[in-house]
């Protein structure tokens, strides 16, 4: 019953009297709204409720109904960056990977997972492995991934990133393990290392995991420290043994090319010399022809002719003079080789060079002198028999 109905006595809600002239009071105030409160929710204490008391306890709920559906909608907002993709789970199942943009879904129903695809991701390893040609290797090696399927990296594997380092470790020591030390720890480390790459990544496909390796880099690959110094004298060794082939190679591309021009140069040589024989040899036929023409012609002649040449030629290599004197049986021979050193000899041992305008001088006075002596001589055998 209302407080201003009838038969109620005129009783104010906050305990005071209609027409009274103090304040209300707060405490009878306070535990009137604590029986509206647990009439609201069904814990009421008795006494009668009018339509008054009801239509003032369904106000505060249609406005707390209100906000609290305004601050459900509000909490269904979420950001999704350009560089992120959000997994949606309602209920605990898959619905569907979201891009970028601002999206709503249901609070409390919906989860939302949020993962960075394009930042790169680092990994390290480091291990002591077993080589094909039983030896020892400590290598240290690191793994540059990204994220390729926001759902399979979410969803189909409960820890994704324990599964890298696992078969990063697996990857590693199949490829160690199928090379020599040499190939480990020298020239053979880039091509390793692009075999772990994809021996990893095809078992984190067989996985699913969504994990794309984008870089394997072999960091540091060294014998075990105890063994340290017999590799320093291996690689040494092999140092010394490339230096002396790279030094055998200059020589012999030194020394080929060398022999290869000599050669050449004697076969040409021999290639004129047959030319030059050949040549000759044909002039000297034709030669022959041509005189064995003027022969047929003038037999005497001819005959004369050559006696002529071959002792013109002999002659003329030899330091011999030979005198004939006309109407006279003897020749003279003058040794002009000999006349010339004892020249020489008189001028004291000085070299002296005579010009043959000077030797054919000589001939001719010594030519002279002699035909004189005959002539003389052949005046008197004539005039000694009268």
């Amino acid at each position: 019953m209302a407080w201003n109905e009838p038969g109620g006595n005129n009783q104010d809600p906050w305990g005071g009297k209609k027409g009274g002239d103090g304040p209300p009071d707060l405490d009878e105030a306070l535990k009137s709204f604590q029986d509206k409160i647990g009439k609201i929710f069904g814990s009421s204490k008795g006494g009668g409720s009018g339509s008054g008391g009801a239509s003032m306890g369904r106000l505060p709920i249609g406005i707390l109904l209100v906000v609290l559906l305004v601050v459900y909608f509000v909490a269904g907002f979420y950001k999704v960056n350009e560089q992120e993709r959000a997994v949606i789970l309602r209920l605990g199942v898959y619905k569907e990977t979201k891009s970028s943009g601002l999206h709503w879904n249901p609070a409390f129903i919906d989860e939302v997972i949020q993962e960075n695809v394009t930042r790169k991701r680092f990994h390290s390893t480091q291990g002591t492995m077993l080589t094909e040609d039983l030896n020892i290797v400590d290598i240290t090696l690191s793994v540059q991934y990204i994220i390729s399927d926001a759902r399979d990296f979410v969803l189909n594997v409960k820890e994704p990133e324990v599964s890298l380092r696992q078969a990063t470790d697996s990857a590693l020591r199949h490829v160690v393990g199928s090379n020599v030390m040499h190939e480990v720890l020298t020239e053979g480390r880039a091509a390793i290392a692009v075999d772990v790459q994809q021996r990893l990544q095809q078992y984190l496909d067989a996985y699913t995991t969504g994990i794309l390796v984008d870089t394997v880099n072999i960091e540091n690959s060294a014998p075990p420290r105890e063994v340290q110094a017999a590799f320093d004298d291996v690689n040494k060794a092999r140092e010394d043994e490339e230096r002396v082939k790279n030094e055998a190679q200059t020589y012999a591309n030194g020394i080929i090319p060398e022999a290869r021009g000599r050669a050449q140069r004697t076969i040409e040589e021999a290639n004129a010399y047959r030319d030059r024989v050949v040549a000759q040899s044909e002039g000297e036929a034709k030669r022959f022809e041509q005189l064995l023409t003027e022969y047929s012609k003038a037999p005497e002649v001819t005959r004369e002719r050559l006696y002529l040449d071959a002792i013109q030629d002999v002659m003329a290599n030899t330091s011999k003079v030979m005198v004939d004197v006309e109407g006279g049986n003897n020749m003279m021979y003058l040794p002009l080789d000999k006349i010339v050193e004892r020249s020489q000899a008189n001028l004291g041992g000085n070299r002296v060079e005579l010009s043959q305008q000077v030797i054919d001088q000589l001939v001719d006075r010594t030519t002279e002198q002699v035909r004189r002596e005959i002539m003389s001589s052949s005046r008197n055998t004539t005039r000694s028999p009268r």
